[in-house]
């Protein structure tokens, strides 16, 4: 599409019509260069938006559109949404037709109701085509409790309006960060981490197993990835940040022989589901990697058929219809959603069911009765497998327990955007520009959701998706926390450098944030890295989220790593992430092999080899002040090193990757690529990529001699004992 020219006037017109639309003009690179957006990419996001423009409008239509936008709020009786902090008294408008009476007041949750005082504020009618509209002010007063409210309003003793208000935490203090204690954890990836009794992806028996594992050595929690759902057939999404739905869990975790009914099986059956955990095994990687989702799905998916059509005892069925009515219509329209792509062979829905609601859906619901029921009942066994883990760490004694992790988004096929499509900008993708590590910028293909939509439904689809990651968990980490200020949308079809950053109500969605997890007392992490503002960092340790800090990316003003006593004390602190390669692999350089051989870098090899040698020196002198490597350490030693010093930090919480337990190399994901790399499929294995399974973890002297070093530097006497796996 050939970019629009518009005479300096018309530009400067367009760029006020993006800023009060809460869409950036301009921002700035890693490298620290300037770059205003393009006419066309602006014109595509707020067409996205709503507001009435084109790709191709000229002065004329981004006047109207200016118009438009001032006179918006006043086609609103009642804003859309308002959520204030607790304690804090808030003016707020209320529009009508100039004349009219109104009566405002306050549903609480409880089911009470609070009358609202009117403000002596006048304020001029305005004329909103052919009405024209008076604004009253009334109070909302700073003493209503915690909650989800509705505003209400009665226009002309007649016509009733209703809105949303919802009263959050000023900060959350969640009970485990009391007193001064600091805690350690590790983080991995739980699919990676496999047992012999698995069907060779991890899943909920063996995170069970690795948690009483961890528990047993002294660990305070476990930081796992996403457990988001994937698709109901293949080929099955590999990355746990991409998932069809965060409201839903993935399907693969489920261990078919721990779910109940199992046990009633006879040998056939039996027999049946090993064959079939066989094949699983057996098969070939998938598109060039070590996991294949795919064979094992299939294989999974039959055996949970023949556990599913074992009738139930009387006392579970109940508890299934119970999980049934507790799903209610988001459950039933993703059960349905997943028997569609299995009865079409397909996740792009043909033209009559690409939408729900038409009546050949409603037809096939009818049709695949049973088999939305089974995606019903696999949804409920996985949540009851899923939710064991953090059960059995509390019983273990840990403090946090399982720490679950939010995606930024999801498919752009999927559930979610199928049930409720007007939630999502559907011609947007969001990502990220260039930086250092992908210099390319990232396109993650996941479109977004609209925030003019978040605010007409009170931010329900938020709401959803933080219950049910609060659910599994003791503590959440949010991948990309910034996607609650901003997001950066790409228009699709186009590169991710011609996107530009789109503005949220930040303070609405961190609010919702703090109040679910006030109600279940549970610690939140933001993921702060990257491009971020000094503000919004301020800001988040203010409400009481703990940031993040990744030695790697923690520098001075002089460039050099930054020293451990200067970290902030409210963050989690890693040696590394899942967008780098394990330290043992990062110290060599695989991530500039990898993207070398990607056609990735920017700079010559050459140049980027010597930044990367001029960042090791750089570490490697800060380490020796600290006095925790000598003149020529080994590469354990230095792995180590890392870790001691991040344990020497303020930081509330540190985590060490099990990857740097056992001197892993091969990254788990090389941002920017899709083919290039086998991201999210690279097991457990160690130094020399041979797979590690779950029962010889506790036995290896590197695996206890990490652990050890974590417990001896975080000051943690805390040890259950060695445990041992039966054969």
């Amino acid at each position: 599409m050939p970019e629009i020219v518009l005479d300096e006037e018309a530009l400067a017109a367009l760029r006020r019509l993006a800023d009060v639309n809460g869409v950036a003009t301009d921002f700035w690179d890693w490298s620290g260069q300037h770059h205003w957006t393009s006419p066309r990419t602006l014109l595509q996001v707020l067409a996205t938006l709503g507001v009435p423009v084109t790709p191709f409008s000229g002065p004329g239509e981004i006047q109207r559109a200016l118009t438009w936008t001032e006179d918006r709020p006043w086609t609103f009786t009642l804003p859309q949404t308002t959520v204030l902090r607790e304690g804090v008294a808030r003016e707020i408008p209320v529009h009508v037709p100039h004349g009219d009476s109104v009566h405002v007041w306050v549903q609480l949750e409880d089911g009470s109701s609070r009358g609202l005082e009117q403000l002596d504020r006048y304020v001029d009618p305005r004329q909103v085509g052919d009405n024209l509209i008076g604004r009253a002010t009334f109070l909302i007063p700073a003493d209503l409790p915690l909650g989800y409210h509705r505003l209400c309003a009665e226009v002309g003793g007649t016509q009733r309006h209703e809105a949303f208000l919802y009263v959050v935490p000023g900060s959350l203090r969640p009970s485990v960060l009391g007193g001064s204690r600091r805690f350690w954890g590790v983080n991995v990836q739980a699919y990676s981490v496999r047992s012999h009794s698995s069907w060779g992806l991890g899943d909920a028996g063996d995170l069970l197993d690795l948690t009483a594992l961890c528990a047993a050595e002294g660990s305070d929690f476990i930081l796992i990835n996403p457990l988001h759902a994937a698709e109901p057939i293949a080929p099955v999404e590999d990355s746990p940040y991409l998932p069809i739905s965060r409201r839903w869990l993935n399907l693969l975790y489920i261990r078919p022989e721990m779910v109940f009914e199992y046990r009633d099986l006879g040998p056939r059956a039996r027999s049946r589901i090993e064959a079939l955990r066989q094949t699983s095994l057996a098969a070939d990687p998938n598109r060039g990697g070590g996991l294949n989702r795919d064979a094992m799905w299939e294989a999974k998916r039959q055996a949970l058929q023949i556990v599913f059509e074992r009738p139930r005892p009387v006392y579970r069925q109940a508890q299934f219809e119970a999980f049934i009515e507790r799903g209610g219509t988001d459950l039933a329209n993703y059960a349905l959603w997943c028997a569609l792509v299995e009865h079409f062979g397909t996740v792009d829905l043909p033209a009559e069911v690409e939408t729900l609601g038409g009546a050949e859906v409603e037809r096939l619901r009818q049709d695949l009765a049973s088999q939305v029921e089974f995606y019903q009942w696999a949804q409920w066994v996985a949540s009851s497998q899923l939710h064991a883990s953090n059960h059995l760490a509390q019983e273990l004694g840990m403090p946090i327990g399982i720490m679950s992790d939010l995606a930024v988004g999801i498919a752009p096929a999927g559930p979610e955007i199928w049930g409720n499509q007007g939630d999502f900008a559907l011609d947007m993708s969001v990502g990220a520009p260039p930086d250092m590590y992908s210099q390319n910028g990232q396109d993650w293909s996941q479109p977004p959701w609209n925030p003019r939509a978040l605010e007409r439904s009170g931010f329900r689809a938020l709401r959803e998706v933080l219950t049910s990651a609060m659910d599994l968990a003791g503590a959440l980490r949010i991948d990309h926390i910034l996607g609650l200020f901003r997001q950066w949308w790409i228009p699709r079809g186009e590169s991710s450098s011609a996107g530009t950053y789109v503005y949220f109500n930040h303070e609405a969605m961190v609010g919702i944030l703090l109040l679910e997890a006030h109600r279940r007392d549970t610690l939140v992490i933001g993921e702060d890295l990257g491009t971020v503002e000094p503000w919004v960092r301020h800001y988040l340790g203010e409400r009481g989220i703990l940031g993040t800090s990744v030695l790697w990316f923690e520098k001075d003003f002089e460039g050099r790593p930054l020293p451990a006593n200067e970290y902030r004390e409210a963050v989690l602190a890693t040696v590394n992430t899942h967008d780098l390669p394990p330290t043992a692999g990062y110290l060599e350089g695989i991530h500039t092999d990898l993207r070398a051989e990607a056609g990735m870098l920017v700079e010559s090899l050459e140049a980027t080899l010597g930044s990367d040698e001029d960042e090791r020196q750089s570490m490697f002198t800060r380490l020796r002040e600290w006095g925790l490597i000598g003149a020529d350490p080994s590469e354990t030693e230095v792995i180590e090193a890392l870790h001691r010093y991040i344990a020497r930090t303020p930081s509330r919480l540190v985590a060490a990757a099990l990857v740097d337990a056992v001197g892993q190399r091969l990254p788990q994901n090389l941002p920017g690529t899709h083919t290039e790399y086998p991201n999210w499929k690279v097991p457990l294995c160690d130094a020399d990529a041979n797979p590690i399974w779950l029962e010889d973890l506790a036995s290896r002297a590197d695996f206890q001699a990490f652990f050890e070093t974590m417990r001896t530097e975080m000051g943690s006497n805390r040890r259950l004992g060695q445990l041992r796996f039966q054969n």
